[in-house]
């Protein structure tokens, strides 16, 4: 019975089966945005040191989505190609195992948390008050992970079924406990003590709990297209071989970003500080971009599953057509937005004459690489969704390390700042020919959208 929940994903027409699965992960991802924003403005409100200190907390804070997330993305990909393949007990098995690996990885960051908090922190900053903030928040977000890591696999779970809405209720409700707590905690409302930054890692933590105890209620209530049981519970090398083969490159490409930035950051640093800036106003811009392409991935992915395990590569093929034209459809957009209005578009976020100037050229090249970005974004997507993690990664290095970064180095000596601007095109071009080629010759190209 359960596997016929998900015979949707097999019939209903491609088209508008992809915008029901997308257009409720975009909402999330907003909404998830929005969060962000609204968390970062009430800690600026306690002063410079107290934003500096949430600041320093990100890279490992960002571990942890990093890790939940791929990790999750890997589960998703086994339930929905065992569900294909009526193979009910896999994905079972595959959901259970999931979650007991997620357990694990709650105990490695409770590890994480006490032991590598400090030191970490330390490198970063000599002042004793942010330090102690930084660490008051650290300790928080990273020794009570679980609520994140086991409500992101329960998120991935529920989108390896289908169940898209659910997931975009309950993330929506975590975030929205989170705001509410966010003031009462740090600044000492309704009768609380004010809390400073441990206030807003504890309004973090118990609004991901609350999303996490949500998944659980929901997922008792009624009998879904997998079951998670103790029975299920055993060592399996090769479920636990094709989790960890996706889990782990999709790890590595959501922390390829800040790996980037970094590096980006230390070269533009030395030509001037407007330009850090000008690449700080860029990355908040391009995520209203690459946000709903994101989405469109997310939304594929399960159906795309689901169908190659089905031996249904028509329909695989349909929606990668498909997810190829929603994206470029978003990136041509962005294009044209980045070239004919880049000065109103600047001027959201009070530029100078000097940022403005430098922020206008770096817009105007970097969005030459928009369109073209739509094969590797949708065929990194497509991979994982296959359960091939390795060419998804190759893909992702491409884009965001192997090309971006050598060029910037060789190309910001003879063009100063716009040769790091000029590697941003050229890495998503080699991307997309090495994209194309991976499909194409992969399962002798059963997969490529372009062949019959």
């Amino acid at each position: 019975m359960e596997g016929n929940q998900n015979s949707f994903m097999r019939t209903r027409p491609v088209f508008s089966l992809l915008v029901s699965m997308s257009v409720p992960m975009m909402l999330s991802m907003l909404i998830q945005s929005l969060y962000n924003i609204v968390d970062s403005i009430y800690v600026s409100r306690l002063g410079t040191d107290a934003l500096t200190a949430v600041s320093l907390a990100y890279p490992l804070q960002n571990a942890i989505v990093s890790v939940g997330v791929g990790i999750g993305v890997g589960i998703s990909s086994a339930i929905s190609i065992s569900l294909g393949k009526g193979d009910q007990e896999g994905a079972d098995r595959s959901a259970t195992i999931g979650i007991a690996l997620t357990v694990f990885h709650c105990i490695l960051f409770i590890l994480l948390g006490i032991f590598v908090t400090k030191p970490f922190l330390s490198l970063f900053t000599d002042s004793p008050a942010v330090l102690k903030d930084a660490c008051s928040y650290t300790y928080i977000v990273l020794c009570v992970s679980f609520g994140s890591l086991l409500q992101i696999a329960f998120e991935k779970i529920f989108q390896g079924i289908g169940q898209m809405k659910i997931t975009m209720y309950l993330l929506s409700a975590g975030c929205i406990i989170n705001i509410i707590l966010d003031p009462i905690l740090i600044f000492g409302l309704l009768g609380f003590p004010a809390l400073g930054v441990s206030g807003a890692a504890i309004a973090t933590v118990i609004g991901q709990i609350g999303a996490f105890l949500l998944y659980i209620v929901v997922y008792l209530r009624k009998p879904y297209a997998v079951r998670i049981h103790p029975r299920y519970l055993r060592f399996d090398k090769k479920i636990i071989g094709q989790i960890y083969s996706v889990g782990i490159p999709s790890s590595i490409m959501m922390l390829l970003p800040s790996v980037l930035i970094s590096v980006l950051n230390s070269i533009l640093g030395a030509i001037s500080e407007v330009y850090v800036a000008v690449l700080g106003v860029y990355y908040k811009l391009q995520t209203f971009i690459y946000m709903p392409a994101n989405g469109i991935v997310q939304g594929m992915r399960p159906i795309i599953g689901y169908n190659y395990g089905a031996g249904e590569l028509g329909r695989v093929r349909t929606t990668i057509r498909y997810s190829l034209a929603c994206t470029a459809a978003l990136m041509l957009t962005g294009t044209l937005l980045a070239l004919l209005i880049p000065g109103p578009i600047l001027s959201l976020f009070d530029a100078d004459k000097e940022l403005m100037s430098a922020g206008i050229t770096a817009l105007r090249i970097i969005s030459l690489g928009f369109l073209v970005s739509t094969i590797g974004v949708i065929y990194s997507g497509t991979f994982e969704a296959l359960g091939n993690g390795k060419n998804s990664l190759i893909i992702s290095l491409l884009r965001q390390f192997v090309i971006t970064i050598p060029l910037s180095i060789l190309l910001s000596r003879p063009f100063g700042a716009a040769g790091v601007w000029i590697a941003f095109p050229i890495g998503e071009t080699c991307a997309c020919i090495v994209a194309l080629i991976l499909l194409r010759h992969y399962q002798g190209g059963k997969m490529s959208p372009f062949s019959r």
